[in-house]
C-alpha cells in the first residue's frame, strides 16, 4: 500500500497549481498545442486518451537537451540503469529489475520492457539502448504504460519516440549553434550544430541536413594503485603466492570523456496531390573513454582504479523511408528501416579474480608461481535490423475509426566477447577455438562461427554466439463514439516470433597441457539438439487493449484503459543443475503484463492552465530477469524468476500565470512489490521487496520568465528535479543488493534572443550534487554511476 506521507507529498505537488490558479488572470497567453503520433495518427497530445508526456523542439532547446541522460532527467516516472553513453536501459513506472553485464547484454541478455524508436524505427537493443545525439529532434514522445498492440513487443512498460524535423517544402533555413562548458574539477567541454532546409523543387521536393560534433571532457579519474586477489574473498586463492596487478600506465586525469559526431540527410517528395516520400540517413559515431561510475567508498570522489583499457567505439547507420498516400477514403503508410551498429568496447575485469571459483587455474601454476592477475574484456557487437510496417486508417471525423496493419522485423545480434587473462600465456595455454574448430577438437560438431579462426593469445573465455530474432505481427484499433461524449476503444495485437541463440561460449578449462582440447564451455548448435530444445524457439500470442473515454467539456478529458503486453522469450547460454539449490533453465518465456488505469487531461482558465494526470495499477507475471552466480560457470543467466504489482500515480502541470512566466511541474508516486518468487529461483530478493531502480517518489518544478530588454528578448529559467531512494538490484546474493541514495538536482539559465541571434549562459548541477543514478557490481567491485559535477556554460545561436 502507499505510504501516506510519501502519497500526501504527491498529491500536494501536483495539485499546487491548480490551488493557486484560482487568482483571477488578465488576458492570460495560451499554452502552445503539442501535437503527437502516439495513436499512429497525428492528433493533440489533450485529445488522445493516452498517458504521454512530450518536450517538443522549444523545451528541448530550454533544458539544454542533448543525449540521452539528458531528456530521461526531466521525466518524472522514467528511469535509467546504465554506465555511460550507449550503455543503458530505460525504465517507466517502476517495471525494472536487474541489468546483466555489459559484456553479455547481447549475448545473454533480455529484450528491453521499453521501446525506443526514432521516428517510425524500433532501434531498442537490451543494455545498450542507441544513445541518439539530440539535434533539430522536433519533440520527444514518452508513452507511458504497455503500448503492445500499436508498437509490439518490448513496449511492456512504455515506448520512448524520438521525432525529427522533416524536410520543408515551403521555407530556406539555416542554423547554427555553437557551445562551450566547463565542468568543475573536470575538462572543458565543446559542441557544434548546423541544420540546412533547402527546397529543391517548388512544393514537390525539399533536403534537410542536420550536422554536429560534441566533446564532452572527462571529470573522473584513474589513480594510482595496485590490485592483489583476496584469499579471504575467494578461497581459490587460499595458500597461493599471489601477485598483483599496477596500473601506472593507465593513470589518467578525467579520463572519461566522451564525443557524439553525426549527420541527418532527409528528402521529401511529393509524388502527386495524394502521395509523398520521405527517406532519411541518419550516421552517427560515439566514442568514450574511462567509465562514468566511481568509487567514492574505497577510492575517493570521482576516482577509480582501473587495471585494462576501457574505451568504446560506438557506430550507427539507419535509412528509414515513409510512403504515405490515400486510396480511396483510406489514409494509407508504408514504413520501413535498416539499421547497422557496430559496436567495440574494452574494459576492465580484474575484480573477477575475487568472484570467479576457478580463476586461479588460469592465473597460477599452484606450485610457486602466480602470474600478472590483470584480466580484461574486449568485445566486438554487431546489430542488423530491419522492420516493415503497412497500416490503414479511416478518416479521422469518422464516428467509427480503424486502424489496421501488418508489421515484420529482422534483427541479428553477431557478439564476439574476448576475456583476456594475460596470465595464461606465461603459463602455456594455446590459443583457443570456437567450438568444433580446433585442429585438436572432440567435439563432432562445429559450432555456428562469426569467426572460425583461433583467438589472440590471452583470451581465455570467449563467446562466439549469433543471435536472432524474427517477428510478424497484425494489429488494429478500433475507436467508436458512442456518442458527443463517449468513446470506446479496442485494439488487439496477434504476433508470432521466432528466436534463435547460436554458437559458443568458450572455455580454456583443461588447455593447460598446451593443447585446445575443446572440451569445456558450450556448443549450442549441438546442445539444443541433445536437449531436444526447438530451434527456433517460437512463442505466438495476441495482446488487447480496451479504453473509454469521456468528454464532459471541450477542455476535459476522462479515461479508463485496460492494456497487456510481452517481450520476445528468450535462451540461455547454459542450462541444468548449477549447484545443490540452482537449476538454470534452457529458456525462458515471455513475461506479460496487465494494466490497469484511469487519468485525466485537463485545459483551464482561457487555455493557460493545464493539468493531466493518471493512476495505475500493474501485475507483472513471470518477469524476465539476469541472475548472476558464481556457483554456474557461465556466471550470469536469464530467469523466468518473480512475479510483481505496482500501483502509482502520475501527474503533470503547465500553468502560463502571467504573459511573462512559466511554470512547469511534474510528479510521479510508486510503490512497487514482488509478490511471488518461485522456489526455483536463486538469489533473488524475498517476497515484499521492492523492484531496483523505482524510486517510490520522483518530481521536478521548473519556472522560466521572459521579458523585454534593450530590445531583446531575455529569460531566465530554473529547474530543480528530486528522485527518491531507490533501490540498486533485485539480487541478493552474491554481490549485495544496495540502496541508492534520494537526490536533488538544480539548473539555470539566462539568456537574450533577437530575430537571427541568440545567447545563453547556462549552469547544470548548481549545488553540484553527487547523484546515485545506478550503483552496479557488474565488475565484481562496487561502481556508482553519478551525474556530471558543476557545469558552466555558454550557447551562440544564429538562425540566417
Amino acid at each position: 500500500m502507499f505510504e501516506k506521507s510519501k502519497l500526501h507529498c504527491a498529491i500536494l505537488a501536483t495539485g499546487a497549481a491548480v490551488l493557486s490558479s484560482q487568482s483571477t488572470l488578465a488576458e492570460p497567453r495560451q499554452i502552445e498545442e503539442v501535437t503527437v503520433t502516439a495513436t499512429k495518427r497525428a492528433e493533440s497530445a489533450q485529445d488522445i486518451p493516452v498517458t504521454v508526456q512530450a518536450l517538443g523542439e522549444e523545451s528541448l532547446d530550454n533544458l539544454n537537451v542533448s543525449n540521452f541522460d539528458d531528456y530521461i532527467r526531466f521525466m518524472p516516472n522514467v528511469t535509467a540503469g546504465g554506465r555511460g553513453p550507449g550503455q543503458s536501459s530505460i525504465y517507466i513506472r517502476g517495471m525494472a529489475t536487474e541489468t546483466i553485464a555489459t559484456q553479455l547484454s547481447q549475448a545473454n541478455g533480455t529484450a528491453p520492457n521499453v521501446a525506443l524508436y526514432l521516428d517510425e524505427s524500433p532501434v531498442s537493443i537490451g543494455g545498450r539502448n542507441l544513445d541518439v545525439y539530440v539535434t533539430d529532434i522536433e519533440r520527444v514522445e514518452v508513452l507511458k504504460g504497455p503500448q503492445g498492440t500499436l508498437f509490439g513487443a518490448s513496449s511492456q512498460a512504455g515506448t520512448v519516440r524520438l521525432i525529427t524535423n522533416k524536410p520543408q517544402l515551403d521555407e530556406f533555413d539555416l542554423s547554427i549553434e555553437a557551445g562551450l562548458a566547463t565542468t568543475k574539477g573536470g575538462e572543458l567541454s565543446d559542441s557544434l550544430e548546423t541544420m540546412i532546409n533547402l527546397p529543391l523543387i517548388e512544393d514537390r521536393l525539399a533536403l534537410r541536413m542536420a550536422a554536429y560534433q560534441s566533446n564532452e571532457g572527462g571529470y573522473i579519474d584513474n589513480v594510482a594503485g595496485t590490485y592483489t586477489p583476496d584469499a579471504s574473498i575467494n578461497p581459490a586463492w587460499e595458500g597461493l603466492p599471489v601477485a598483483s596487478a599496477n596500473n601506472e600506465d593507465l593513470v589518467e586525469e578525467d579520463f572519461n570523456d566522451s564525443s557524439y559526431k553525426g549527420v541527418r540527410v532527409g528528402v521529401n517528395y511529393v509524388i502527386n496531390d495524394d502521395w509523398s516520400l520521405l527517406v532519411q540517413h541518419t550516421h552517427q559515431d560515439l566514442e568514450a573513454d574511462g567509465v562514468f561510475d566511481h568509487d567514492p567508498e574505497e577510492v575517493g570522489d570521482l576516482e577509480v582504479r582501473r587495471y585494462f583499457e576501457d574505451s568504446l567505439e560506438d557506430s550507427f547507420d539507419l535509412t528509414s523511408w515513409t510512403l504515405e498516400g490515400r486510396i480511396a477514403a483510406l489514409d494509407v503508410v508504408y514504413t520501413g528501416a535498416y539499421l547497422d551498429r557496430e559496436v567495440e568496447q574494452s574494459m576492465d575485469y580484474t575484480g573477477y579474480n575475487d568472484v570467479g571459483n576457478y580463476v586461479a587455474y588460469y592465473t597460477c601454476n599452484y606450485v610457486d608461481t602466480c602470474y600478472d592477475p590483470t584480466k580484461g574484456y574486449v568485445g566486438t557487437v554487431e546489430n542488423t535490423r530491419s522492420s516493415h510496417e503497412l497500416r490503414f486508417s479511416t478518416p479521422q471525423d469518422n464516428p467509427l475509426r480503424l486502424t489496421i496493419g501488418a508489421f515484420y522485423e529482422d534483427i541479428e545480434i553477431l557478439d564476439q566477447g574476448n576475456f583476456v587473462y594475460s596470465s595464461i600465456i606465461d603459463l602455456g595455454f594455446p590459443e583457443n577455438y570456437p567450438r568444433g574448430w580446433s585442429p585438436d577438437t572432440t567435439d563432432p560438431v562445429q559450432s555456428t562461427a562469426i569467426d572460425t579462426s583461433a583467438r589472440p593469445a590471452g583470451v581465455a573465455f570467449f563467446n562466439d554466439i549469433t543471435r536472432q530474432e524474427e517477428q510478424l505481427a497484425f494489429f488494429g484499433e478500433l475507436t467508436y463514439d458512442i456518442n458527443d461524449q463517449l468513446s470506446a476503444t479496442v485494439g488487439l495485437r496477434h504476433y508470432d516470433i521466432d528466436v534463435k541463440l547460436l554458437g559458443s561460449a568458450n572455455s580454456s578449462f583443461g588447455n593447460a597441457g598446451g593443447v585446445d582440447v575443446d572440451m569445456y564451455g558450450d556448443n549450442l548448435d549441438s546442445k539444443w539438439d541433445e536437449m531436444g530444445i526447438d530451434v527456433p524457439m517460437n512463442e505466438s500470442g495476441v495482446i488487447s487493449k480496451f479504453t473509454l473515454s469521456y468528454t464532459p467539456t471541450d477542455d476535459m478529458l476522462l479515461y479508463a484503459t485496460y492494456s497487456e503486453g510481452f517481450r520476445p522469450p528468450a535462451y540461455n547460454r547454459g542450462g541444468g543443475n548449477g549447484n545443490e539449490t540452482t537449476t538454470v533453465p534452457y529458456t525462458i518465456t515471455t513475461d506479460t503484463v496487465d494494466n490497469y488505469e484511469a487519468g485525466w487531461k485537463t485545459t483551464l482558465l482561457d487555455h493557460s492552465l493545464q493539468f493531466n494526470g493518471s493512476i495505475y495499477y500493474v501485475e507483472w507475471s513471470d518477469i524476465q530477469t539476469a541472475v548472476f552466480d558464481p556457483d554456474v560457470y557461465f556466471l550470469f543467466y536469464l530467469d523466468n524468476a518473480l512475479d510483481a504489482e505496482i500501483r502509482g500515480i502520475e501527474a503533470d502541470v503547465t500553468w502560463l500565470p502571467t504573459d511573462n512566466l512559466q511554470l512547469i511541474g511534474a510528479v510521479s508516486y510508486n510503490d512497487t512489490e514482488i509478490t511471488h518468487v518461485p522456489e526455483s529461483a536463486a538469489n533473488v530478493a524475498p517476497e515484499g521487496s521492492e523492484l531496483a531502480l523505482s524510486p517510490p517518489l520522483q518530481f521536478n518544478l521548473r519556472a522560466r520568465y521572459e521579458w523585454e530588454l534593450a530590445g531583446f528578448d531575455a529569460y531566465w529559467q530554473a529547474g530543480v528535479a528530486y528522485s527518491d531512494e531507490a533501490w540498486s538490484s533485485i539480487v541478493i546474493d552474491p554481490n549485495d543488493r544496495y540502496k541508492q541514495d534520494a537526490y536533488t538536482t538544480a539548473d539555470a539559465s539566462f539568456g537574450l534572443r533577437e530575430s537571427h541571434w541568440g545567447t545563453e549562459l547556462y549552469v547544470e548541477n548548481l549545488t553540484d550534487e553527487r547523484a546515485e543514478l545506478f550503483i552496479n557490481t557488474l565488475d565484481n567491485s562496487k561502481r556508482i554511476t553519478t551525474n556530471r559535477p558543476r557545469t558552466v556554460g555558454l550557447r551562440v545561436s544564429y538562425d540566417f
